[in-house]
């Protein structure tokens, strides 16, 4: 119990100078009802915030259990949304992205902190080297990135489960948890047990601390790379000019070749997502970057963004790196 205690009231000094109030989304898990417990007791003001994805029978009652728990450890507020889940991504994704909106809309303003744990942190470092996307896919999730707080990063699951029963709550398991159909489910129960056997212990651990240097690292790559950013902008193309689709600002060329790889690309993905670029992929990043560095008279570049009549295409002209909507189809 302390453990937690400790976790939360070290991330409120970090992230909550001026005290509370915040939201916390429960689940009625062991890990989400240890969390609101110990936020409750170190940081006072707590909202409990229940998303019910009615993907299960009987999840009302959950929802209605997750309240009485909340208001039984003394949170001053426990509420339900209801939510619709889609199947855009498969189940998983469309069940968080779900979740998450629900969350943003119902926090008030709010920081709402969420459950996740070491554990959960260890997979999700396993998933992002699995997509191979670079050093930012596997940093993991930070301890806070607005509105999102994620004061357990550091405590082990088997921990809140611990602190539940020392306050002889019951938490709800959800089967999802245990279904092998989700890749995170067998992350958790094949695939780290496995590399827990095979390399000796202490894996989730060192995917975690792996995470967190990876944060460092990136926060300062992140700097350098905006610096790179301004001292490459240069005036874009006249709004009027044809095929122009307002005020751009577009990049050196020869500014961005001359840097580092590292920094370049960072640079030319903060640049594309600024400008209304989505989904970006390495596929995408790569192919904009060779237009810098290994231009041999290729195309444009369409990347995702745009709007249902344009598509965003970044291209190289006069020296330039721009960014232009073009129509989707000819115009007659």
């Amino acid at each position: 119990m302390l453990e937690v205690r400790r976790a939360v009231r070290a991330w409120a000094t970090a992230y909550l100078p001026g005290g509370g109030p915040v939201a916390v989304g429960l689940s009625g898990g062991a890990d989400s009802l240890a969390l609101t417990a110990a936020a409750v007791v170190e940081i006072g003001e707590v909202d409990a915030l229940i998303v019910d994805h009615r993907l299960q029978s009987g999840s009302g009652q959950v929802a209605a259990e997750a309240v009485a728990a909340a208001l039984g450890l003394g949170c001053r507020s426990a509420r339900v949304f209801a939510v619709d889940v889609g199947t855009e991504g498969g189940v998983e994704a469309a069940a968080r992205k779900a979740r998450y909106e629900a969350l943003d809309t119902a926090r008030a303003g709010l920081p709402v902190l969420l459950g996740h744990t070491l554990d959960d942190q260890a997979e999700t470092v396993l998933l992002g080297l699995a997509r191979g996307s670079g050093g930012r896919s596997i940093q993991g999730m930070a301890a806070y990135a607005e509105p999102w707080g994620r004061p357990l990063l550091g405590v082990r699951r088997a921990t809140t489960r611990q602190m539940c029963a020392d306050l002889g709550r019951t938490p709800h398991e959800d089967p999802h948890n245990l279904s092998p159909e989700f890749t995170r489910v067998r992350l958790r129960t094949e695939v780290l047990p496995l590399l827990e056997d095979v390399l000796g212990g202490g894996v989730a651990p060192a995917l975690a601390r792996t995470a967190e240097q990876l944060r460092e690292d990136g926060a300062l790559l992140d700097v350098l790379a905006e610096e790179l950013l301004e001292a490459a902008r240069v005036p874009g193309v006249a709004a009027d000019e044809p095929g122009t689709a307002g005020d751009e600002v577009a990049l050196s060329i020869e500014t961005l070749a001359t840097a580092p790889a590292a920094l370049r690309r960072r640079a030319i993905r903060s640049w594309l997502l600024d400008s209304g670029a989505k989904a970006l992929t390495d596929r995408h990043l790569r192919a904009v970057d060779a237009l810098v560095t290994a231009w041999r008279g290729q195309g444009g570049v369409a990347v995702g963004g745009g709007s249902p009549d344009t598509r965003l295409v970044a291209a190289r002209e006069h020296g330039r790196l721009t960014l232009r909507g073009h129509d989707r189809c000819p115009r007659e």
